[in-house]
C-alpha cells in the first residue's frame, strides 16, 4: 500500500486523519511546538488500520503530523519532562470557538490531553515509508 499523505482543512478531513491516527504509539520527546513558526509537530509509531490483515496482526508505520496556525499549546495528564514517556493516541477532535479559531484536542489513553489553540484548521499526516510488523492489533474494551 503507497505511503499516506493526507490533508486537513475542516472537520470532516480532521475525522479522516483522527480515524488513521488512531492508537499512534508517540514519545513525548517527539512532540513539540515551533512558536516562531506557529506549528505543532509530532513522529509518531502509526498502527495502519487501512492495510489487510488476513493472516497477521498488522503493521505500523513511521510517521509525521503536524498542524499550522497554532497560537498556543496547553497540555494536561502529560508529563512533558518525562522524555521518554510512551502515549497512546486515542483520537483528535476539533471545537470551533470564533470561527474560523477553535481548539484542536490530541486526546491519550490514561485521560492526558494536548490542546492546540488554532487560528484555523489545518493539519498534514504523512507517512515516512519505514513500516514493521505490529505486535499485536489494539482493541479498546467498549463501556456502556
Amino acid at each position: 500500500m503507497p505511503d499516506l499523505n493526507l490533508l486537513a482543512l475542516d472537520e470532516e478531513g480532521l475525522k479522516v486523519i483522527s480515524a488513521h491516527a488512531q492508537d499512534a504509539i508517540i514519545r513525548v520527546a517527539d512532540m513539540g511546538f515551533a512558536k516562531s513558526d506557529n506549528r505543532f509537530a509530532l513522529i509518531m509509531n502509526r498502527f495502519a488500520w487501512e492495510e489487510e490483515k488476513p493472516h497477521s496482526k498488522g503493521i505500523r508505520r513511521r510517521s509525521a503530523m503536524h498542524f499550522d496556525h497554532v497560537k498556543g499549546v496547553k497540555s494536561t495528564g502529560i508529563d512533558i519532562n518525562a522524555r521518554e514517556g510512551i502515549l497512546n493516541l486515542l483520537m483528535i477532535g476539533f471545537e470551533e470557538e470564533s470561527a474560523p479559531e477553535g481548539i484542536v484536542t490530541l486526546s491519550f489513553a490514561g485521560g492526558g490531553t494536548v490542546e492546540l489553540k488554532v487560528e484555523c484548521l489545518e493539519l498534514r499526516l504523512s507517512d515516512l515509508g519505514a513500516s514493521w510488523a505490529a505486535k499485536s492489533t489494539p482493541s479498546h474494551k467498549i463501556s456502556d
